[in-house]
């Protein structure tokens, strides 16, 4: 049963164009030109109960205005949607207590106090029985490493220990739908990997429906098998994490050990040099000679050990984003 649908969903701004100087300025007082931005284009977009799926793409695809609709934040231009069976912006009190929005560059819990007083603020807004509360925040708490933290004021919390506090609060209320826009957007490893274990967990002990946004690949990789790629407002890929590796990267990578100390010129004829720490040496691919290099190599060399993978995830979402901003520059030229 599908939790989120979109259909057709739209969103278009006009936004002012002010010139520079004073002049132009003044005019402008009076006489307003205007441009339209399409944020989104018509996005059809079905997510199953359980689901964890990322939502990628470069900045100004359209990520944040799809959470900010399915949220009930902003309004649509045109088209619909519908979470656990609520149209979001419609604002219903019964749709707000079933999902949770977490904004990686938006604070939710006062800046000046405690976030014990925040969460109690929370208890009050959402209902949520007493003991029902301590017990969930307890949990949450503990699962974070963050108890210790409650009764600091916000304020003097490093980034990660805020961003970790900040989930406490939006999960206190045990939302059906999360969604989460880069909530690890400027933390260090160590807490990025907290997090992501966190998230891991928590998903899959309660099998929370989360729509997730995110530049660092790491998350993606370690918390989701569906990937959404949006550029320019259309969604242009939706499938596997792996499906997306074998459709949009051209290169593989050949990783080989040389015996007798012999030098790399000999592999560069067979394709990118990316790495010559003797023996060992990385080549970039295409993928179509992969086959023939190793068979070329194999016979030519002496050979220790070789092994084929895909590149990094990080240099396939990139040529992913390329490859797609090309056809659409195309699309639009004709």
């Amino acid at each position: 049963m599908a939790v989120i649908e979109t259909f057709g969903l739209t969103k278009h701004y006009r936004v002012y164009q002010k010139e520079e100087g004073l002049l132009p300025s003044l005019r402008g007082l009076i006489f307003r030109e205007f441009r339209t931005v399409e944020a989104l284009r018509g996005i059809n977009l079905s997510v199953e109960r359980g689901e964890f799926v990322a939502f990628l793409g470069p900045n100004g695809a359209g990520k944040t205005t799809t959470l900010k609709l399915l949220a009930g934040i902003i309004t649509p231009t045109a088209g619909t949607a519908r979470v656990l069976g609520h149209i979001p912006w419609k604002r219903e009190n019964a749709y707000r207590r079933r999902f949770a929005l977490v904004m990686g560059q938006k604070n939710q819990l006062w800046w000046d106090l405690p976030a014990s007083e925040s969460f109690r603020l929370h208890q009050h807004i959402y209902g949520i029985e007493r003991s029902q509360f301590e017990r969930t925040r307890d949990e949450l708490t503990s699962l974070l490493g963050v108890r210790d933290l409650l009764h600091r004021p916000v304020r003097e919390l490093s980034l990660g220990e805020r961003m970790k506090l900040e989930l406490v609060a939006a999960l206190l209320h045990s939302p059906e739908v999360l969604f989460l826009d880069e909530p690890t957007i400027g933390l260090d490893v160590v807490a990025q990997y907290s997090i992501q274990q966190f998230l891991k967990h928590y998903q899959q002990e309660k099998k929370t429906t989360v729509l997730l946004t995110s530049h660092y690949m790491k998350d993606v990789a370690a918390l989701c098998r569906r990937v959404v790629v949006i550029i320019a407002g259309q969604i242009i890929y939706d499938g596997s994490l792996a499906g997306i590796v074998d459709r949009f990267s051209r290169h593989k990578v050949i990783t080989v050990v040389l015996g007798d100390g012999q030098p790399a010129a000999c592999l560069r004829e067979y394709g990118e040099l990316l790495a010559a720490e003797s023996p060992r040496f990385k080549l970039r691919v295409p993928r179509a000679k992969v086959t023939e290099v190793i068979a070329s190599i194999l016979a030519s060399s002496s050979v220790q050990d070789i092994s084929v993978e895909d590149p990094p995830l990080e240099e396939v979402i990139a040529e992913v984003f390329s490859q797609a901003n090309g056809i659409l520059q195309e699309e639009a030229e004709h």
